[in-house]
């Protein structure tokens, strides 16, 4: 007669079938499918203005735009990092790394080859361009990519009942020489300064706006921050505290309005930021090695520039690049010429700017010619319906300054016409109007500009 089970023996019962109910799983399913990592196809190192919010939202929508599934966001290994992931058609898992410790972290990453995309919050440098070279012209059309325009605003708590501040007196405050509301003409005591970090493409944009200009260096004393959220946050919640961000993170701080030279104190509203008139306006930007084989890589820098992709930039809190037509005041100190057109016409939201020391447009306004051209199609505005407006800085002889001015005018013309745009009228107001010192070369860059209006 069989021996009944004891329950020593049905243990050792369960732990065989157990081994070969496993061995069975490991033949059919090779334990590399479970252990398996997802592909990683693109990295991007670089600004935290750009990978907190913008970078991530244009990822998703770029692999949404090329068909992958599933995409989604998962925290990085560190801080201030990110994967993007989704599923292909053929259902592998694939990864977009992006790490956003600052802007000089993507071009040092682009070198070493840990990057295939350095995002920027402020123009590559003459070194790094230089470290660059070898892979081609960082500078080149194709490399710099200019998508999207953020303004820095300079932001006190909500309570603080300051409205504006001069560059200069900006300043003397962030180098630790105005140390009290009160001098400011306010009150609060004490001035609490925040500031981002070191590796930071606001920083540097910061720096070189407002601190260099005024020969200053940032006080030791400041707080610093790797990112523009927290930052923003520990100023919301000080009443004497001042410091900057980029316009996506105001949140729940208060900005100021800003006057730099003679220009008038402008707050970082969208529309003087997308025609960058407001003083601490910058740009955005991709660099992309010329010739880089990476497809995803080329793949988001062309969606970025997208109407799609400029939608989501206007979504995330930056200024997008797509025209629009913007009534403007008319104001008794501007010139009677100007001051008529303003009464009857619309500015379009671009201005066209020109590369250093010579007159020729820069790529952002390479650029902005096919956007205008768009714009002008698509509302009938080809024939005799644009009036361009060339401004400059100051020269000897304000005939010549009025010269220059209409020439840069003339150089937006060509490129007009050569998508058979016929114009209404071309002039040249010389150093009218300014919208930046002129006591310093970025301000006279930026005075160097062409409005459109239309009619």
């Amino acid at each position: 007669m069989p021996r009944a089970l004891t329950a020593s023996d049905k243990d050792l019962w369960g732990r065989a079938l157990s081994m070969l109910l496993l061995g069975f799983v490991c033949y059919a399913f090779p334990w590399s499918v479970f252990a398996a990592q997802p592909e990683t196809i693109l990295r991007i190192q670089g600004s935290n203005t750009l990978g907190a919010k913008l970078g991530p939202a244009l990822v998703k929508g770029m692999l949404e735009e090329q068909g992958l599934r599933a995409v989604h966001q998962t925290p990085g290994d560190r801080e201030n990092e990110v994967h993007i992931l989704a599923h292909d058609a053929q259902g592998r898992e694939v990864q977009v790394e992006l790490a956003a410790h600052g802007s000089s972290t993507g071009f040092t990453a682009l070198k070493d080859g840990s990057a295939d995309l350095a995002a920027s919050s402020r123009p590559i440098k003459d070194a790094e361009a230089q470290d660059l070279s070898v892979f081609g012209d960082l500078r080149s059309q194709y490399a710099e990519q200019v998508v999207a325009i953020d303004g820095l605003a300079i932001i006190l708590h909500p309570a603080n009942p300051l409205r504006m501040l001069t560059t200069v007196q900006l300043a003397a405050v962030f180098a630790g020489e105005v140390k009290t509301w009160e001098e400011l003409g306010g009150k609060g005591g004490a001035i609490h300064l925040y500031a981002r970090d070191d590796q930071s493409g606001t920083y540097d944009t910061f720096k070189e706006l407002v601190l260099a200009r005024q020969g200053k260096s940032l006080a030791a004393g400041a707080q610093r921050f790797e990112s523009n959220d927290k930052l923003s946050a520990a100023v919301s919640a000080d009443p004497q505290g001042i410091g900057f961000v980029g316009l996506a993170s105001v949140n729940q701080a208060r900005p100021l309005a800003i006057a730099d030279g003679d220009s008038q104190a402008m707050p970082p509203d969208a529309e003087l930021i997308a025609t960058e008139d407001y003083p601490l306006s910058r740009r955005l930007f991709f660099y992309i090695k010329p010739g880089e084989q990476n497809r995803w890589a080329k793949a988001l820098v062309q969606f970025a520039q997208s109407p799609g992709g400029q939608a989501l930039v206007a979504s995330s809190g930056f200024v997008a690049q797509q025209v629009q037509a913007i009534k403007v005041q008319a104001q008794q100190d501007m010139p009677e010429s100007y001051r008529a057109l303003a009464g009857s016409a619309q500015r379009l939201s671009v201005n066209f700017r020109f590369q250093e020391g010579n007159a020729s447009l820069d790529n952002k306004a390479l650029r902005d010619v096919q956007r205008v051209l768009d714009y002008l199609k698509q509302n009938d505005k080809l024939q005799q319906k644009v009036v361009l407006v060339g401004f400059g800085d100051p020269k000897a002889d304000p005939q010549r300054a009025e010269l220059l001015s209409k020439l840069r005018a003339m150089a937006v013309r060509r490129e007009l016409a050569k998508g058979g745009v016929s114009l209404r009228d071309v002039t040249g107001l010389g150093d009218e109007l300014p919208v930046a010192a002129n006591t310093a070369t970025e301000g006279r860059i930026r005075n160097r500009r062409v409005e459109v209006w239309v009619y």
